[in-house]
């Protein structure tokens, strides 16, 4: 069978308890970060969760109507919310951290990055006891996925020109793509095996196409941001010292 890009339905099937336990978790995290002093880390992720709700929520579900949540077989428009909000803050803090972390090569960053998949691994485990409150959410993709490869192409695209005509150091385009890449497949293939994300004759070309292109198509923009923020300000948000502050 040859599949293509209108095959790619991304579905997840989870519970209450997942919600709640994540939610512990996310909370226990932003602690931990700003135990580390790691408060742009902190105040980048939150950014992350407000984006991913504008984007799921604000496009995905009111502009295109490409995404629908049920509980335990109803749907409402409070139910879609509620879900949707949880579920921007839970991948936009926890993606947007990764990202991050990786972009300035944190100290500590293998164990932020194993404490990031590993929640993303053992949570539905965790989550199992719960049999009765059934959440599945689905989306098209054919409404908007050349959406996203024209922001890839455009954001790769300038940074190479960039690279290419600047004689400043060059930017590691490839460590971007890795970032972006890696970030998006360790919970898509978590969703996978865990069962949230069904296992059917397109889930291969949903895992694939989702984590080259979906956070992948940010990279560039956010290193930009990341650029230019870093230039001034350390992550526990103190001024960097330049020749003009001495």
């Amino acid at each position: 069978m040859i599949y293509s890009l209108d095959n790619i339905t991304p579905t997840r099937t989870l519970n209450l308890a997942y919600i709640v336990l994540d939610i512990v978790f996310l909370i226990v995290f932003l602690l931990l970060l700003g135990v580390k002093k790691r408060y742009a880390t902190i105040i980048w992720s939150l950014i992350g969760g407000v984006i991913y709700f504008i984007v799921d929520y604000g496009f995905f579900h009111l502009i295109s109507n490409s995404r629908v949540i049920s509980f335990n077989g109803n749907e409402s428009e409070a139910i879609t919310a509620l879900v949707l909000l949880w579920m921007s803050f839970s991948y936009g803090i926890t993606n947007f951290a990764f990202i991050w972390l990786c972009l300035k090569k944190d100290k500590y960053l293998k164990e932020w990055l194993i404490l990031i998949i590993m929640w993303w691994l053992i949570a539905p485990s965790l989550a199992s006891f719960d049999t009765s409150n059934t959440i599945i959410t689905y989306r098209t993709t054919t409404k908007y996925h050349y959406i996203m490869a024209i922001l890839l192409i455009v954001g790769y695209v300038g940074l190479i020109i960039k690279n290419l005509l600047s004689k400043d150091k060059k930017i590691n385009i490839l460590w971007l793509m890795a970032i972006g890449i890696s970030v998006q497949f360790a919970w898509e293939i978590s969703l996978l095996i865990n069962g949230i994300r069904p296992l059917n004759g397109s889930s291969i070309m949903t895992l694939i196409v989702n984590s080259l292109l979906e956070t992948n198509l940010g990279m560039p923009y956010i290193y930009l941001i990341y650029k230019a923020f870093s230039l001034k300000y350390n992550d526990d948000l103190t001024k960097i010292m330049g020749k003009e502050d001495v």
